[in-house]
Order: structure tokens, then sequence, then C-alpha cells
């Protein structure tokens, strides 16, 4: 193994949060000299020296670590719903809303949220609970920065207003950043918040076996205030929500009785 690897590892902590020794070591050592390599750099020093004063190498090195693919206002369609029918129903009783995002990744989901709630309500007043098991992947959506395939979807204003371009790096504007908590959950294990007006998860219950979105589903309808919203993702609907207390209010949008 290189040995400034170990060296690299504690540097890359200290900057960015990431714990490189969470993964295994052969594999990012190929994946990471190969990287560095096609960068023009000869060891870790050097390339951590690039990563230094670079943001382009910065977002590119965080873009190797994430495994999870997501993307602003994926299925863009649903989230129009989201803004058009759901949300205004749900601010005309409370403009404060309790919301969550659940298996967050790296960040898109709630942020996605954030840009559509600053259309209703001043940033300030905007606050969304965002949970994922992936310690790693939480630290690169605090950090806010994504490649530009990761903005396809989002409208061209959202992108001159909220973020900011570094070569094919897009770092979020620091307000919409400060929208969003972020905290890791094991979704399985770990016991869920309440009184929630909007639940989002999808995307995610696609990988659990039957047994388990039942348990989910019952969890999701209990941390729900009434007439609050579960919205789920394009694979997932739920064909008899009226055992987990809730009904359909729109496709992939279920409200709790």
């Amino acid at each position: 193994m290189d040995k400034n690897y170990n060296l690299f590892t504690e540097q890359i902590k200290r900057k960015t949060g990431i714990d490189l020794r969470l993964y295994k070591e052969a594999q990012m050592v190929r994946r990471l000299t190969s990287l560095y390599e096609k960068r023009g750099f000869s060891s870790f020093q050097e390339y951590y020296k690039g990563i230094e004063k670079d943001k382009e190498l910065l977002g590119e090195f965080l873009d190797r670590m994430t495994i999870n693919v997501s993307e602003f206002y994926r299925n863009a369609k649903r989230w129009e719903v989201l803004e058009t029918k759901i949300l205004p129903k749900l601010l005309q009783s409370n403009r404060k809303l309790r919301v969550w995002s659940a298996a967050c990744s790296a960040g898109e989901e709630p942020y996605t949220l954030a840009l559509i709630l600053s259309k209703f309500l001043p940033l300030n007043q905007i606050s969304i609970l965002a949970t994922d098991i992936d310690e790693n992947i939480l630290t690169r959506a605090r950090m806010g920065i994504y490649p530009e395939r990761s903005l396809q979807e989002l409208p061209s204003d959202m992108k001159k207003r909220y973020f900011t371009q570094d070569g094919a790096f897009y770092t979020i504007h620091p307000d919409i950043k400060k929208a969003v908590t972020f905290k890791k959950q094991n979704l399985l294990a770990d016991s869920f918040g309440a009184d929630f007006d909007l639940i989002i998860c999808r995307n995610v219950l696609i990988y659990f076996t039957e047994e388990a979105k039942d348990m989910l589903y019952k969890k999701f309808s209990d941390a729900l205030k009434s007439n609050g919203i579960l919205f789920v993702g394009s694979t997932e609907q739920i064909f008899n929500p009226a055992s987990y207390g809730l009904e359909t209010e729109d496709t992939f949008f279920y409200r709790k009785k």
C-alpha cells in the first residue's frame, strides 16, 4: 500500500468529514490512484495539495465517493404535483410545516424540497429534517457540491439563483443549506419522530422485503399528523393504503386519515 494513503485519509477526514477507512482499502487505493494519475498527480500527497487548492478537484473527489445516484427534481412531474397541489393545501392550515426527507442520500431530495418551499415561504422559516444511514453520504450532503448531471432536471432559474458553478461542479447556496438538518438514522431499527406534515421517502423501499415495507409504511403512518402526506417513489405505489390508515391523495401521494 502507498505509505501516503494513511496520511491522506487523515487529511480528507479533517477537510471533509469523510472517513475513507470505512471503505475497503485496496479497492479505494486503486480507485483514487487511477483518479489522481488521470489528473497528472504522482502521489496521494500531491493529489491532496491539488484538492486543497482546486474546488473542482474536491468536487470530483466527492463525486467518486458517492455510490448512491440521485438528482434534483428526480421525476419532475411528481415534484410539480407537490408544488401545485399538495403544498398549497398543507400551507393553508399551517405555515410552519414539519417536514422529513427519509433516506435522503447526498441531499438532492431535501434541497429540492427547500427550493420548492422557498416559493411559498422565506428561507429562514423553512426547516427540513433529512436522514440517511450512511454517515459519509450525509457529510457529502452537508457540503452541497454536485456534478452537473445531478442538476439536469433543475429549472434554470433555480440553478442561476441558488448555485455557484466551479468548472463541472455546482455548490448550493448557504441559505438553502441552512434550511436542512442532516442526521444519521436507520429506518428499520430506529424510532421515528411524530406529527410530520410531510414525509418524503422515495426510491428506497424497493430495496426492502415485503415484511420490511409493511413495517415501514406503518411507522411512516404513525409519524404523520392527521391529514399529513407521505410521498413515495415512482416504483413504490401502495396498493392497500387503507390498511395503514392512509388514502390516496394523488399518484404516489398518500394522506393520513
